[in-house]
């Protein structure tokens, strides 16, 4: 497994692609009102994306039709805009990625729709504290299989589980690189398998479902959902590994 590691100026231009992820962010978080259409939502990223001289990678990325993945209420993942309008109660994923110069950028935030319940509250600070408790254990040094252990425990300490057979990746020159970061420990040995290193740059991304782990895919081949048929969350950051502990790329 060839893990690349990056040197600063390439940092910087991963840097670069990752901040209009997170101002494409920013302006859906601030444009998510009831009676919006998760279509509308998208062609405001895309012109924004566009706006700042950068390509919304997701755009045909393996066929995906659209530039955001809007996973609303039980699709926790991939979930490809319509025109459903949102409505008061409901929780929104949004997955963002870019292309800039070359270099790629990618993160996602879950919300609520107007109020929402004390539950669902609870289920997306569940996927942004544990991206957060994530991103500041990280060290040098550490493995990645311990960082999915350290993921797993948190999750579950919540009443929550992880999705399983998706996971966080690597991230520089292509949308998705090694290694795979699942939010789990696959396998019985989190002693086992790479190291974490100064240069290295990856996406962590916490999927959270409320009872069962396993995915289910639905017709149109996109959207993900648990087999528990529940609602589901899910956040994520490019981040690097610089002096030994790792830096967020992905805010505007």
């Amino acid at each position: 497994m060839a893990i690349a590691l990056r040197k600063q100026d390439e940092i910087e231009k991963l840097r670069a692609a990752n901040k209009i992820v997170g101002g494409a962010l920013e302006l859906l978080h601030a444009n998510t009102k009831v009676g919006t259409s998760l279509k509308e939502l998208d062609t405001m990223a895309e012109d924004y994306i566009r706006s700042r001289g950068a390509k919304p990678s997701f755009k045909g990325l393996y066929g995906f039709p659209n530039a955001v993945c809007t996973s609303l209420n039980q699709v926790i993942i991939h979930g490809i805009p319509s025109d459903y309008k949102l409505q008061s109660g409901d929780i929104i994923g949004y997955d963002i990625g870019t292309e800039l110069n070359g270099y790629f950028g990618d993160a996602a935030i879950s919300m609520g729709v107007d109020k929402i319940t004390k539950q669902d509250e609870d289920l997306i600070a569940c996927a942004k504290d544990t991206l957060y408790y994530a991103i500041s254990e990280i060290k040098e040094g550490m493995r990645f299989k311990e960082l999915s252990l350290l993921m797993e425990k948190f999750i579950k300490s919540r009443g929550f589980v992880p999705l399983h057979s998706f996971c966080g990746h690597g991230i520089g020159k292509k949308p998705h690189e090694e290694p795979e970061i699942p939010n789990y420990l696959n396998g019985q040995n989190a002693k086992s398998g790479p190291k974490i290193k100064n240069g290295m740059v990856f996406c962590l991304e916490p999927m959270i479902c409320q009872k069962d782990s396993k995915p289910i895919i639905l017709e149109n081949k996109w959207d993900v959902v648990s087999a528990d048929g529940l609602r589901g969350s899910h956040y994520e950051h490019t981040v690097a590994v610089i002096n030994g502990k790792a830096e967020i790329l992905s805010l505007a």
